[in-house]
């Protein structure tokens, strides 16, 4: 609802759209892409829930680029991530240190799953759902 709400002036869609290609196809540093991606999303306007949030700074870049992105749900993420053994130092607000360290551990969880040959972050990311969520049993 929330970007939804967003990006529906013209002004909204368009940094939407800007900040996101910028994100995606730009020539920084994932670090600098990533920062700037969120200052995009944090200046978005909104009506009345918080707009820059992991799951919508993290899903675009999930779904158009699944081999570098990460979608990171933080509840059931970290709930995986710590059952796992690699425990996500995490802050609630969107941040590169944050998803740095999540690309990283992710990276070293895919080299660990080799035998089971992942794909991309989306196999990844149904692997510590299964692991983090409540809906499977132990």
């Amino acid at each position: 609802m929330a970007l939804r709400d967003a990006i529906k002036t013209g002004a909204g869609a368009r940094a939407f759209a800007l900040g996101l290609y910028a994100f995606l196809h730009g020539s920084q540093s994932s670090e600098t892409r990533f920062e700037r991606w969120c200052e995009v999303v944090a200046n978005l306007p909104r009506k009345q829930t918080r707009v820059l949030t992991w799951p919508v700074v993290t899903i675009m870049g999930f779904i158009a680029q699944p081999d570098l992105h990460f979608f990171l749900k933080p509840t059931v993420t970290r709930s995986g991530a710590e059952k796992y053994g690699l425990p996500l130092h995490y802050q609630s607000r969107p941040n590169w240190g944050t998803y740095g360290e999540l690309i990283s551990m992710v990276k070293k969880i895919k080299t660990d799953l080799r035998d089971l040959r992942p794909r991309d972050m989306i196999d990844i990311q149904s692997f510590l759902w299964v692991m983090g969520s409540d809906e499977y049993p132990d």
